[in-house]
């Protein structure tokens, strides 16, 4: 008897050791996430790991475990995070929560899948919500465009289970089923066949929906194609926009037998998520059809707002007191297109098959006023930055260490701005500063936010921050991008600006000599595909500070920060190049024939991007 005692008692104490070695996992993980720091002491708040809506929780059945153990104030629920967060009306009843469910075993309801709850204690609860966002141009989304019967008789009109045959080309794709009438969809070239159209034309029961859209305005032409898909849970389409060349302006889908979220995403980078009702008709025109790419993810629930389930439509914004899991179901989608007859002369070039190949693959030439400059500088670097971001922070994370140890040498307490910080991989060097970062590039900035660093978006020209409020500034890599001389000099004002009397700006700026005493520098040195790609290089950037060597008042520092500057516009400032200069391209590791020129980014995958200027 005292055997099976004593072999009991290490059981629960081996569980006990494997809690407490989760819970401190899970303190982990959000310090990582949030930068959100556990207590060990009892508070009216609470994070629950493995109860997220990213691992299938839902706010119902988490509303029903809670309540059980007293009254809540708050329930948070991050997108595609797997813990949540929730404020108690009092300690004593989170004490009991915690008590109770701390290593519990429970059943997600919408899977049949067996979780265990890990608890900790958090000072408060509180996490910043997304502005909501609206739908993007030219798009509408319109509820019960038609009537449960209609549905049905529509979707009873497609036969998945015969083979293909003559009236129709039928495909299973990896990611759902389609079918296509009137004129088939290739997705070999993304285009249509228009000389071979498919007998039989469009199904005769969609003509009175079709008339229907025609009179009430929402299509100018009747379309001659339509794409069937059908999506299980699970399933979905990867994000894209419909090929210019192949259809005209307007493209209408309708959704059936069950709602779904479908994601939007603009070049820059800005998604909308928006949920389409059954029986809602999506309407996309203008630059949602032609600018924004759209999909939907393969995933069997959709996050979505709580409070508006089977109401109205809307985007779905980030409101984590208000998101919960919305199992999908099998959704099918009659989407209409008109084939078009000649080339798309829509306003986006830059993403039209049409006109892209009429474009005339000419170098732009060195600018000749400001306006030039900013189109230069727009195109060639704040476009490419923002399309390259992901890549270029994967290569930017080892610190250089003369930056380190400037940065280590500043005095606990110091106000820094790292202007131009890219990934932000200067701004944790040195926790005893105060520092914050600002970026051109919404991607990198974005970045930087991930990594819970202080950042904003402004262009190094005109950044928002106080005259004199710092004690530092740094700018590494970032001055040689601007396209003139005056306007390099203008960021280096700009950053004396923005420093105290006496205060410091260190500067690195790609430097055109590569050889020192006959010495090459590393980046003429090392090889494409090199592992120290981000290491300091021995003359590839030059440094120059502007420091406190002058005198510790405004006035004086201000005088001397300017004679600086005047030193730099007589180095740098020589014979105008000619009007009709074009810029050439940079091979990378070779050395520079020219001040100003453009240098490409390659992708992973081969992919080549020009960029920036030196």
């Amino acid at each position: 008897m005292e055997a099976k005692t004593s072999e009991d008692h290490l059981k629960v104490q081996k569980m006990k050791k494997k809690v407490l070695r989760k819970q401190v996992r899970a303190q982990h993980t959000l310090m990582r996430h949030e930068g959100i720091k556990c207590v060990s002491h009892a508070t009216q708040n609470l994070v629950i790991a493995n109860a997220g809506l990213g691992n299938g929780m839902s706010r119902q059945q988490l509303l029903r475990i809670l309540e059980e153990y007293g009254a809540m104030e708050t329930l948070l629920m991050p997108p595609n995070k797997p813990y949540s967060f929730v404020k108690y009306r009092t300690t004593e009843e989170a004490k009991k929560a915690f008590n109770a469910l701390n290593g519990k075993e429970v059943t997600l309801e919408d899977c049949d899948q067996n979780i265990v709850l890990y608890i900790n204690f958090v000072e408060k609860v509180s996490l910043q919500n997304a502005v909501p966002t609206s739908l993007p141009p030219g798009l509408m989304v319109i509820e019960k465009i038609i009537s449960p019967e209609e549905e049905r008789r529509m979707l009873e009109s497609i036969d998945w289970k015969a083979n293909e045959d003559t009236q129709n080309a039928q495909k299973t794709l990896k990611h759902r089923r389609v079918k296509h009438f009137g004129y088939e969809f290739r997705y070999d070239n993304n285009n249509v066949d228009k000389d071979k159209p498919l007998p039989g034309g469009l199904p005769e029961i969609c003509n009175p929906f079709l008339e229907k859209c025609l009179k009430q305005g929402y299509i100018k032409y009747k379309p001659d194609q339509l794409t069937v898909n059908q999506y299980e849970p699970g399933q979905g389409i990867p994000p894209h926009t419909d090929t210019h060349s192949a259809f005209e302006d307007e493209i209408i889908s309708l959704s059936l037998g069950a709602e779904i979220v479908m994601d939007f995403k603009h070049p820059d980078g800005h998604t909308v998520a928006i949920m389409l009702p059954r029986c809602s008709l999506l309407v996309m025109t203008g630059e949602s059809r032609y600018l924004w790419t759209h999909g939907i993810t393969p995933r069997k629930y959709d996050v979505v707002q709580a409070s508006e389930l089977g109401q109205k439509v809307r985007t779905i914004t980030a409101d984590v007191g208000d998101l919960t899991l919305n199992r999908r179901e099998t959704r099918t989608s009659f989407t209409f297109r008109k084939v078009r007859r000649s080339p798309c002369n829509c306003i986006y070039p830059s993403v039209c098959d049409s006109q892209k190949g009429q474009q005339r693959l000419v170098q732009p030439s060195f600018p000749q006023n400001e306006m030039e400059a900013s189109k230069l500088e727009q195109e060639y670097v704040h476009k490419v930055y923002e399309e390259i971001a992901t890549h270029f922070s994967s290569t930017r994370h080892s610190p250089w260490p003369r930056i380190v140890e400037f940065l280590r040498s500043l005095p606990t307490g110091s106000i820094v701005a790292d202007i131009g910080c890219g990934n932000g991989k200067y701004l944790g060097m040195n926790e005893d500063l105060y520092m914050v970062g600002c970026d051109r590039s919404k991607n990198l900035v974005d970045i930087c936010g991930e990594k819970h660093f202080q950042a904003f978006v402004c262009d190094a020209l005109s950044v928002p921050i106080r005259s004199g409020s710092c004690d530092a500034c740094i700018s590494i890599a970032v001055i040689h991008h601007f396209s003139t001389a005056e306007r390099r000099l203008a960021t280096i004002r700009e950053l004396a600006r923005l420093l105290r009397p006496g205060g410091t700006a260190l500067i690195y700026v790609w430097a055109m000599e590569q050889e020192y005493k006959n010495q090459k520098s590393k980046y003429l040195k090392e090889k494409n595909g090199s592992k120290n790609k981000d290491k300091e290089m021995n003359t590839g950037t030059a440094q120059r500070s502007l420091n406190d060597q002058g005198p510790d008042n405004s006035s004086q520092d201000s005088a001397w920060s300017d004679q600086l500057l005047n030193d730099l516009k007589d180095e740098s400032c020589g014979a105008k190049p000619v009007a009709d200069f074009r810029l050439p391209v940079h091979t990378n590791r070779t050395s520079f024939h020219s001040q100003d020129l453009l240098v490409p980014w390659h992708l992973k995958g081969g992919t080549k991007k020009k960029k920036g200027k030196y």
